[in-house]
């Protein structure tokens, strides 16, 4: 019977997680968390490295639930294991439904909207290009693993690379470095202080979301325990590095004043210090660098739906491996069907993006779950071949973090209707999941049954 194979190495692990999280966060986000944090250099630049390093908590935590149970289907084995089958599905459920679909129909739309920056389009040849970029990715994750993994590699060396051309450029020719040093302090003090800095924190929390995806992966990483840790940490550092230094590179092009104003950062700045053509080259950065995080989800998120399958909570036929590929074909081309459909639902989309932040219920949920597993293993819990450094202290706080992430959702829910419509949708699509596992439970159930029966029919 076909079955996955190992073919990822630590290069291939490295990219994959830095090419998650590189998405269109760092073109566009710095200054609105420069505005979050009233204009202070120093706290923004502490924001992005305190954001680095909460994911970096994160992705170690993670490193040693991959590295002791490298399965495809990452995130949800640890769910699963750790707590049970239901919150498992429940996961499963939303990544299919909203969470990887949408974050996919974004990207496919996101796409068709700078590559009309660099080539004029009308609204149908826009629609059209989301729809053809999906379908490229599609083959060629179906094709093989490595196929895949090399567009990944290749698509991300391009985009870090672009990244640190154009950090470097606005360093060298910017002419407004010494606005900087003036621009650290800050007025803030107390809870407003906080407040302020804990905003700014969840913003920067999305923008470094994804590295967790490299997981789902893990039943296709070659030397799992070692491969996992190493790249993880690595590619926290390199995140950590990237994003410091593109948003100094932003701050001296336009200086604090001008970079807080601005919500398209990558594009003010460039054209400032490069002129108007200066656009175009950031629209193919983000290009490319949206093509690269499509890639990134559709390499990954399907291993879950097959883990799933492989459980009895889903559809059996994306179990199948494809015989000659050795990749979940079906689960590959079922999700990326319902995200072509996703890029047409124009505000169902926009809805379901802002449901995202359930995911973050969810990414605590799996860090936490190394307390029950560390348990259940006893004294055998010391010859794992990792163990994440600072235990107990490190996955609690990136659980902290996620329930902060949470909690911002629901706190906005209260101020804004638009928010409170995404929260609404999130629980309902909790609450339907529920009797959604029920469902599949008895479906499968019946089908062995029946197929026994049928068994035991059959003439010896």
């Amino acid at each position: 019977m076909p079955a996955l194979i190992r073919t990822l190495r630590l290069r291939d692990l490295l990219f994959l997680f830095i090419g998650s999280v590189i998405g269109s966060g760092i073109f566009l986000s710095p200054g609105l968390i420069l505005r979050q944090v009233n204009g202070s250099v120093a706290l923004s630049m502490l924001v992005w490295i305190a954001g680095g390093a909460m994911s970096l908590l994160g992705a170690l935590t993670y490193a040693e639930l991959a590295a002791a149970n490298p399965e495809a289907g990452g995130l949800y084995c640890y769910i699963r294991d750790g707590f049970g089958r239901l919150p498992a599905f429940l996961y499963g459920w939303c990544l299919f439904l909203v969470i990887s679909a949408a974050t996919i129909a974004a990207l496919a739309r996101a796409f068709s909207q700078y590559l009309a920056e660099v080539v004029p389009l009308s609204a149908i040849q826009a629609n059209l290009a989301a729809v053809l970029m999906i379908a490229v990715v599609t083959v060629v994750n179906v094709r093989g693993t490595r196929q895949s993994s090399d567009l990944q590699n290749w698509t991300t060396l391009v985009k870090a690379g672009l990244v640190v051309v154009l950090s470097v450029v606005l360093l060298a020719l910017g002419k407004h470095g010494g606005e900087i040093i003036p621009a650290a302090s800050t007025q803030l003090h107390g809870t407003k202080l906080f407040s302020n800095f804990s905003f700014a924190m969840i913003a920067v929390l999305w923008a470094y979301e994804g590295w967790q995806f490299g997981t789902y992966s893990a039943g296709e990483v070659i030397e799992p325990q070692k491969v996992f840790p190493r790249a993880f940490l690595l590619g926290s550092i390199i995140l950590i590095g990237l994003y410091v230094v593109a948003v100094l590179g932003y701050l001296v092009a336009l200086g604090p004043a001008g970079a807080g104003a601005s919500n398209a950062i990558a594009a003010t700045a460039a054209t400032a210090v490069l002129g108007p053509w200066a656009g175009k080259f950031v629209a193919l950065t983000i290009l490319i660098s949206v093509f690269s995080a499509t890639n990134s989800v559709v390499l990954t998120a399907p291993r879950v739906f097959y883990a799933m399958s492989k459980d009895n909570l889903f559809f059996k036929t994306l179990a199948e491996v494809h015989p000659r590929f050795h990749t979940p074909a079906n689960a590959i081309v079922a999700l990326c069907v319902w995200s072509a459909l996703l890029t047409f639902a124009g505000r169902f989309s926009e809805l379901a993006e802002g449901v995202v932040f359930v995911g973050w219920i969810f990414y605590g949920l799996g860090a936490a779950a190394i307390f029950p597993l560390r348990s259940a293993l006893g004294d055998l819990a010391k010859a794992l071949p990792y163990r994440v450094p600072g235990y107990p202290w490190t996955p609690i706080v990136f659980l902290l973090a996620a329930m902060a992430v949470v909690g911002n959702a629901i706190f906005l829910a209260k101020q804004d209707p638009k928010e409170f419509r995404h929260v609404l949708a999130g629980l309902v699509l909790l609450v339907l999941g529920v009797p959604a596992y029920f469902f599949w439970r008895w479906w499968n159930e019946r089908e062995a049954s029946a197929g026994q029966a049928g068994r035991r029919k059959e003439p010896t």
